[in-house]
């Protein structure tokens, strides 16, 4: 049976992860032959000037070059309930979650407005996973920070541990900064994370950079560090929640790009838009052009993945967005 206790902390604070997200688009060139893409052109002087095209569709752009760091999600554990059973159980979850499931959950609670807990017990049953009811009834607390996907997951987590035959609580804490605390205290027994984000936060020191584009990489340094705290993680899954960069899907089928290396070489100098501290951070437009050769014309400070950087891109404002990889607006239509 499961009970919910929803608690907030002061001071939410909703963390800007790093790395990258593929999706598919059209590869179709502009009908102008003149300004068809030169995708794969290693010069600047080959590269077309890729204006704007405004469009509803949002698609990111893949990071192929790993600017970004691999932030998926992950079940991290207190020691003291990381059972073989309880780690196969969120284990199902993991193999079962990939960044477009991520989207689509998010869409169901952030733009259709369903509830949190609704929305996971009907994405456990359209999963299909099932885990043997090896739990013994005792209590596990899961605890979730104080955004939407957050929650959304850790009563993921909840509903499959409750089939899997233990007493589940979903608990809303806060951020990092008060949710770990309680999960090595053992207030909460459980929290969906961020692998990347994590690790740095665990190691703590901003010189050392411990996370990378590989997950398995940043896991195998996430492991030793979640020890020294006491906790466990389990597996990684393939869904991840960081930034990325968006075009409209007109961007793509007038320029034929769909990674950020193509972006790099078919366009010339591009608009770009993001939160006002882009033009300083190392994975945003510095970045691109240290990694990709990306030329910048104009950057536009707009919003960390918000409604005001995703509407730039729509309206045609801004040729390149950043928005966070698994935002329900990127749901196709």
């Amino acid at each position: 049976m499961r009970t919910r206790n929803a608690t907030l902390a002061a001071l939410a604070v909703a963390s800007l992860t790093l790395a990258g997200c593929s999706s598919g688009g059209s590869d179709d060139p502009t009908p102008d032959d003149s300004t068809a893409p030169t995708t794969g052109a290693s010069e600047p002087a080959t590269a077309q000037e890729c204006l704007p095209v405004p469009g509803e569709q949002l698609v990111v752009l893949e990071d192929d070059m790993m600017l970004q760091n691999s932030d998926n999600i992950i079940p991290a554990l207190n020691a003291d309930v990381a059972t073989d059973d309880v780690l196969a159980a969120l284990d199902a979850v993991s193999a079962a979650l990939d960044t477009e499931g991520l989207i689509e959950l998010n869409k169901a609670v952030d733009i259709d407005r369903q509830t949190s807990e609704e929305v996971a017990e009907a994405w456990v049953d359209e999963a299909g996973i099932s885990v043997e009811e090896t739990g013994d009834g005792s209590s596990i607390t899961v605890g979730a920070a104080n955004f939407t996907e957050n929650i959304t997951l850790a009563e993921i987590y909840a509903e499959v541990l409750d089939d899997a035959g233990y007493e589940t609580e979903v608990r809303e804490i806060g951020n990092r900064e008060t949710y770990l605390p309680a999960l090595t205290g053992g207030e909460i027994d459980i929290v969906p994370e961020y692998a990347a984000t994590f690790a740095e936060f665990l190691d703590g020191d901003i010189d050392n950079v411990v996370a990378s584009g590989d997950i398995a990489e940043t896991v195998a340094a996430l492991e030793p560090l979640a020890e020294e705290q006491g906790l466990v993680v389990g597996a990684a899954a393939d869904a991840q929640d960081q930034n990325a960069f968006a075009v409209t899907q007109g961007f793509i089928d007038a320029y034929g790009v769909t990674t950020l290396s193509e972006l790099a070489e078919s366009c010339g100098p591009i608009v770009l838009g993001g939160p006002p501290e882009c033009p300083e951070r190392p994975f945003c437009q510095p970045g691109l052009e240290s990694t990709y050769g990306l030329e910048v014309a104009e950057f536009r400070a707009l919003d960390a993945g918000g409604p005001l950087s995703k509407t730039a891109i729509t309206s045609g404002e801004v040729a390149v967005g950043l928005v966070f990889s698994s935002d329900g607006a990127l749901a196709a239509g």
